[in-house]
């Protein structure tokens, strides 16, 4: 017999979901007018128990760049930048069933409640991070919330075909009109 028919020997196999809980609440207070929404955290994202952890993820630096601020480094400084530029972050996604941190494996939904946060905050603009975010916020969130979100290219490293420059001028439209923005690169 080989390794192969008697199973020794074999890597555990990398496509089978696993089952996973959002462990980190959304970031927010009274002062934020606008949410930015994921799907649900990488694996990066849930090792560091905070938003956007993957180092290749443009998230961080289109806030700054955006904010006119530097890119932060520490969770505290990324919960700072956040509050005080009006800006909440949350996810889409309470738990699910997920292959790694593929949204495309995304299984067996149960959604976070959007609408109670919207409820108790002055956020007035939902705005979703990819198109999975976007979707998964229309058919479990929208029923409850009636705010539609408006879908913003991802900042995930696996959306390469989008450059800096060009998620700068996507991601533009999260401003506040009432304050003059020139180009950001």
């Amino acid at each position: 017999m080989n390794k192969a028919e008697t199973g020794k020997g074999k890597k555990p196999e990398a496509h089978i979901p696993e089952a996973v809980v959002h462990e980190f609440p959304p970031v927010w207070d009274g002062n934020s007018k606008i949410l930015i929404l994921g799907t649900f955290p990488s694996v990066k994202s849930r090792e560091q128990h905070f938003y956007y952890g993957h180092p290749q993820n443009r998230f961080w630096k289109v806030i700054a760049a955006l904010t006119k601020n530097e890119t932060p480094e520490t969770m505290e400084e990324k919960k700072r930048l956040l509050l005080k530029s009006g800006i909440a972050v949350w996810d889409v996604i309470a738990s699910c069933e997920i292959v790694g941190s593929s949204d495309s494996s995304i299984r067996n939904v149960k959604a976070n409640d959007i609408a109670g946060l919207l409820k108790k905050s002055r956020i007035r603009a939902v705005y979703a991070n990819g198109g999975t975010a976007y979707r998964l916020y229309q058919k479990f969130c929208f029923p409850d919330t009636g705010l539609e979100a408006v879908c913003l290219p991802s900042t995930s490293p696996a959306n390469a075909a989008w450059t800096l420059p060009r998620l700068l001028e996507a991601w533009k439209i999260i401003l506040p009109e009432e304050e003059p923005q020139g180009q950001v690169y």
